[in-house]
């Protein structure tokens, strides 16, 4: 079994400057059940099919298996996904000796910005860099599948 070990934060500085790399992302869900989804995202011209499972109770790892797809595929199996779709743009910024994924949602989720670690264990160390903010590992409102079903613009 594949583990996720990541960690996410909410952004609260100028993180662009540190920008490497950027592709946008589209992504549904065919299930979102308690401690398991079923995700299609198409990332820049690439498309996969994600399985992941129930959450360690700290939020910090789960379950979670890829595989990729035709791209045309993925665009049939959207129409069959639940609800709205989430749409971001992933901007990649090396810290240190980590990646950190930054996420800008649009859409209903507008004005939501997501940084995310993965991390090797889960007590691995890490520097945080300047424009990171709080950290909101293992709250699930900020989990994609929950965006879907509670969007941002419904939080304030």
């Amino acid at each position: 079994m594949s583990q996720e070990i990541e960690r996410k934060f909410l952004v609260k500085g100028d993180f662009k400057p540190y920008i490497t790399k950027s592709e946008e992302i589209k992504q549904a869900y065919l299930c979102t059940l308690p401690g398991k989804t079923v995700r299609i995202r198409t990332k820049g011209n690439k498309a996969f099919i994600t399985i992941k499972g129930k959450s360690s109770n700290d939020g910090l790892s789960r379950y979670e298996w890829e595989k990729e797809i035709p791209v045309n595929e993925a665009k049939e199996l959207f129409l069959l996904c639940d609800s709205s779709m989430i749409d971001k743009t992933r901007h990649l910024i090396p810290h240190d000796k980590h990646v950190f994924e930054l996420d800008i949602f649009y859409g209903v989720n507008d004005g939501l910005v997501i940084a995310e670690v993965e991390l090797s264990s889960e007590d691995e160390v890490f520097t945080k860099p300047d424009w990171l903010g709080q950290e909101v590992t293992g709250d699930k409102k900020y989990y994609n599948a929950s965006l879907i079903k509670n969007p941002y613009k419904n939080w304030k």
